[in-house]
């Protein structure tokens, strides 16, 4: 969560509102917080100089703005060109699948398709933020961040792809044992 604020940041400073909103928008598929890991994380990076706050009023309320330092911006580039770790790719849901034969047929059937659905919709959503980000690269074409982000979001619309048709599978196989 630390780095993902710390990236957030380099890009604009923000309130935890504003941290919170931009995760749960774009960055959900590799990461799901709430308001209080938000918080702990923001604390963490405080105490250790990584981030700053000051006090802005606007439309007559007052909010805490959190902006990058530069030992902040030299822990996000130390922790950006460090080898990506394959063990970060497990998938714990996966052992909910191991242990489908104790479920009843039935169970099997109705979770997977929920999950479907579920993946279905993630997919739209990725559908429509690839479609955003790749008219918004044409217009800036030589942004960096921007192509990467976009990137991300493709990684996640492939990725839904392959898990629907995967569990597609498994539930017509579910239901040709019935």
């Amino acid at each position: 969560m630390e780095n993902i604020i710390l990236g957030l940041l380099l890009l604009q400073s923000r309130t935890i509102y504003q941290l919170r909103k931009r995760i749960n928008d774009g960055l959900n598929l590799m990461y799901s917080c709430s308001t209080g890991s938000i918080q702990a994380a923001i604390r963490k990076l405080l105490q250790n100089r990584y981030i700053y706050v000051s006090e802005i009023t606007e439309n007559g309320k007052r909010k805490k703005l959190y902006r990058i330092t530069d030992s902040g911006r030299l822990r996000f580039y130390d922790w950006l060109n460090c080898p990506i770790d394959n063990a970060a790719a497990k998938n714990p849901e996966l052992t909910k699948i191991y242990f489908m034969g104790f479920a009843e047929k039935e169970t099997r059937i109705k979770i997977i398709e929920t999950h479907i659905a579920d993946m279905k919709k993630l997919r739209s959503d990725l559908e429509k933020i690839c479609n955003a980000g790749a008219a918004l690269s044409n217009e800036m074409q030589d942004n960096d961040v921007l192509y990467y982000q976009l990137q991300t979001a493709m990684y996640g619309y492939d990725l839904m792809k392959f898990n629907i048709d995967w569990y597609s599978r498994l539930l017509k196989n579910i239901k040709e044992q019935l």
